[in-house]
This record gives C-alpha cells, structure tokens and sequence, in this order.
C-alpha cells in the first residue's frame, strides 16, 4: 500500500516510512527523522535539526495516542524544499477525528503538543488523506529563526 500524501513527491530529498502505532514507533519515527536530517545536512543540536525533531516527536506521539486505530499503522513523511526553505512534515493516521488545540491549564500534565507544534512551525494543519483517516502537517523553515511569516 503507498503511503498517502498531499502533494506529489518528487525525486530528492523525500524521507517516507510506516510505523507501529505504538509509543515505540512514536520513537523510532523520532529517531529516524533525525538520522534523516543529519544526512540532509543539518546536525544535531542544530536549530533545523532540534525543531524538526520536536514536530515530529510532537505529531508522532498524538498518532499513537489520539489517531490510532488497532491493528493499523502511522505514516512519516519528510520532504526538504530547498525552494521554499522548509522542511515539511506530514503524518497520517486512520483516525477519522481531527486534532482541535486545546489551552490545558498549568497543573495539566498533557495537551500541549499542538500548541508547540504551533509555536514551533511556520504553519500547520490537517487535511483528509486518501482511505480513512487524516495526515496532519507542519512546515519548519530552514533558516533558523526566521519565524513566522508576517
């Protein structure tokens, strides 16, 4: 089964993969989007590298928690566009409910991820996918702090 995505992958620097949706494959998407990231050039501790990574984390983590289904996976997909001087992230469930960012209060100990996906990207969002469910996506700008568009 392809892995679905929004918009036409092209030859290059395209980083797809499925994972258990399971906390450890929360993890191992973690972890391979960073090992991804250095062999596209951008190191560890780097400010590319530490945001990317945070997304991912952030978006892999409510795959498995929110927008899992038993017995069915999550799918990573990373593009780098130097074009456009981004990294976009897109992950897809089989959940058909769609994430609403919630403000939790300071004694909650959960329901921050989208907020830090929101602060940590240039934009995000969530779109239907092709088959069931959703993919929800962040784009995070090559050059380090170069914000939020105004």
């Amino acid at each position: 089964m392809p892995i679905p995505h929004s918009q036409p992958v092209t030859a290059g620097r395209v980083f797809a993969q499925r994972f258990s949706a399971t906390r450890r494959g929360a993890r191992l998407a973690r972890l391979l989007a960073g090992l991804q990231l250095v062999e596209w050039g951008h190191p560890r501790g780097g400010g590319v590298h530490d945001t990317v990574t945070s997304v991912v984390a952030e978006l892999a983590a409510n795959a498995v928690l929110h927008g899992r289904v038993p017995g069915r996976d999550f799918a990573l997909l990373l593009r780098h566009d130097d074009g456009r001087s981004l990294v976009r992230i897109e992950v897809s469930d089989t959940h058909p409910a769609r994430p609403v960012p919630v403000a939790p209060t300071s004694d909650e100990d959960h329901g921050r991820g989208l907020v830090l996906v929101g602060a940590l990207s240039t934009r995000w969002g969530v779109h239907d996918r092709v088959g069931p469910g959703k993919t929800v996506w962040a784009e995070c700008a090559l050059a380090t702090g170069a914000g939020k568009p105004s």
